[in-house]
């Protein structure tokens, strides 16, 4: 059967996952009578929640005798390690392009990645029928795009199409029939060669590992597309790490492809198409396995270093084990690991002390996925403040640059220029009109002075202001940056908080936590009006006396607390502060440091 690999590229909530659910019911993938959950590809409990791709996917879909291997990728930057070993697999991509906000920054991400490896693009301009909808603008848009990314002249001469996801229509035309998705089958057959491999069948097998899970049957399988030869079950194979080392011998026990939103055992995998391998014990993410007579491994793709690093430890709080069943260092270590085994974008290291370890990745979403996946897995974990990571350059101190691009509205642009220029020290890079009442604003600031700005810019653009931010460049050390500038209220008393202390309290600042919560020494419970810290009582309820008159009963009317999602919580702490998490709690709380730490704090500032 003729094969086509593609992968669809797009910013968040552009429609990519939308698009995908209409390409595999246009293509007969399922039943008339079976039952499809919407956004079917975003397969993990956080993504359905969150309406993000957070893990690459693939399916596979038939149409008109040609087998298309569709690639799901994410579209946040933080997921940037997935993108980059998938995009390896394919030979050619969708750009899916919101038509009323044209092309944002996690869409550059992944599109420079994508024209770097010579990928020819196809553009759909999705969501036409919004009322503000302007598909002309969000061209001339996508073309610069791609001159900046310096495209060749191919690439620039890209196709381009008219669409909406949800109505599961594309056409050619803008006026165009509007009645399914034909146009997009055809011109992903037309456009897109079919595999390199495929001429390749008679030389012996070879593949490149890019995704590893886990099957509870079969073991460990390793995803990759076919290099050259065939591969039948039974055959056995060797796995060479990047360097050419051998990692171990194997015999394949099963070899499954892609058929729509299922995997399926097939006899024989031949070159070109996208598969999945089991039988291995080792072999791991950008390995390759070969036949036992192949001595040089394939070229893996080079994964951009982690920017941020946070410290993983064990919750040492007054409450530990009270949610939680996995609380031991042990136990976060080994999950730690397995998590990088098949996440290359993040490294874990060690701490002297063995009860805590530093996690570098690439933002605080990342992060906050990590820790929400382990703590509904029942883990408790205290978490430290994210902190850059810097690189020296020829003696040079280098810190991360972020490209900030952000869409508020024209009466707020004042307040989030002069925030982010002065004491964040960003340059602003361009400022115009984006329509509709609303300004759009480019700033490069250092990833230190967007850590835990995102509340503070809700707060100033009063909830309208839409920040989105990616990776840009590595810069000199821009200097010292101002962090968080209140203090925090701080619990000098362990129990239950008493409603009329709480409101006693009010005026000292805002609240986190509701009456009847649990609270201990050094936990923090809202956050002081004024710059210092602020020890206080929330255990101290009201004298009775035995008089009683009109007028001196009040009634405690309390204002309705500050409730933080995880990662704005790990976003707000200073230094000297963690974020307890369990299973069914988030905590702030003040810490101790060890020696060791309190040296990696003064390196890293």
């Amino acid at each position: 059967m003729d094969i086509r690999n593609i992968a669809i590229i797009a910013h968040v909530d552009h429609g990519k996952t939308t698009l995908v659910d209409e390409l595999l019911k246009q293509s007969g993938a399922f039943r008339e009578n079976q039952a499809v959950a919407e956004r079917a590809m975003d397969s993990n409990d956080i993504e359905r929640e969150r309406g993000i791709t957070i893990l690459a996917k693939c399916t596979s879909v038939e149409w008109k005798g040609t087998r298309i291997n569709i690639v799901d990728t994410p579209g946040h930057a933080d997921f940037g390690g997935e993108v980059e070993r998938i995009l390896s697999m394919v030979d050619g991509v969708v750009l899916l392009v919101d038509a009323a906000e044209g092309p944002m920054p996690q869409t550059k991400f992944v599109t420079s990645k994508a024209l770097a490896l010579g990928l020819k693009p196809i553009v759909v301009l999705n969501k036409v029928d919004k009322p503000d909808a302007e598909p002309d603008r969000a061209l001339d848009e996508c073309f610069d795009l791609f001159a900046s990314l310096d495209a060749n002249d191919e690439q620039l001469d890209f196709p381009h199409l008219y669409a909406s996801g949800r109505s599961g229509w594309c056409d050619a035309e803008l006026d165009g029939p509007r009645k399914n998705l034909d146009a997009l089958f055809e011109l992903v057959v037309k456009h897109v060669e079919a595999p390199k491999q495929i001429a390749a069948k008679n030389e012996p097998f070879r593949m490149l590992a890019t995704t590893l899970s886990a099957d509870p049957f079969i073991g460990r399988i390793l995803t990759g597309r076919v290099e050259s030869g065939t591969l039948r079950t039974g055959d056995s194979l060797k796995a060479l790490s990047r360097k050419g080392d051998k990692i171990e011998n194997f015999r394949v026990t099963k070899i499954l492809a892609f058929r729509g939103l299922a995997q399926a055992p097939i006899d024989v995998a031949e070159a070109g198409d996208i598969v999945t391998v089991a039988g291995m014990t080792k072999a791991t993410v950008a390995d390759t396995l070969c036949d036992v007579s192949v001595e040089e491994p394939i070229d893996a793709q080079p994964i951009d270093p982690p920017t941020i690093s946070v410290l993983f430890g064990i919750n040492d709080s007054p409450l530990a084990g009270r949610d939680g069943k996995k609380v031991q260092s042990r136990v976060i270590r080994d999950r730690l690991m397995k998590e990088a085994e098949t996440n290359v974008a993040i490294k874990i290291e060690d701490t002297p002390g063995g009860e805590a370890f530093i996690v570098s990745g690439r933002g605080e979403l990342q992060m906050g996925v990590l820790i929400e996946n382990m703590r509904r897995e029942g883990f408790e974990l205290s978490i430290s403040r994210p902190q850059v990571i810097f690189r020296d350059v020829d003696g040079q101190r280098m810190e991360p640059i972020e490209e900030a691009t952000i869409d508020v509205d024209d009466e707020y642009t004042g307040v989030v220029v002069e925030k982010l220029t002065g004491p964040r020290k960003g340059d602003l890079v361009e400022m115009r009109p984006a329509g509709a009442g609303k300004t759009r604003i480019v700033m490069h600031v250092p990833s230190r002075g967007l850590i835990g700005y995102h509340g503070e810019f809700l707060t100033d653009t009063r909830g309208s202001g839409v920040l989105n931010r990616i990776f840009h460049s590595w810069a000199p050390y821009k200097g010292p940056i101002q962090g968080r500038r209140q203090g925090v209220l701080i619990s000098m008393e362990n129990g239950q908080a008493v409603a009329y202390a709480l409101w006693n309290l009010e005026e000292r600042g805002k609240m986190f936590i509701n009456p009847q919560a649990d609270v201990y020494e050094g936990m923090i419970i809202g956050e002081h009006s004024r710059d210092n810290d602020l020890e206080v009582n929330p255990l101290k309820g009201k004298k009775l006396t035995n008089v009683r008159a009109s007028g001196t009963d009040e009634a405690v009317r309390l204002t309705p607390p500050v409730v933080m999602s995880l990662e704005q919580a790990i976003a707000y702490i200073d230094d000297d502060e963690l974020v307890e998490v369990t299973p069914n709690a988030i905590r702030l709380r003040k810490r101790f440091l060890d020696p060791h730490e309190r040296k990696r704090m003064a390196k890293a500032s």
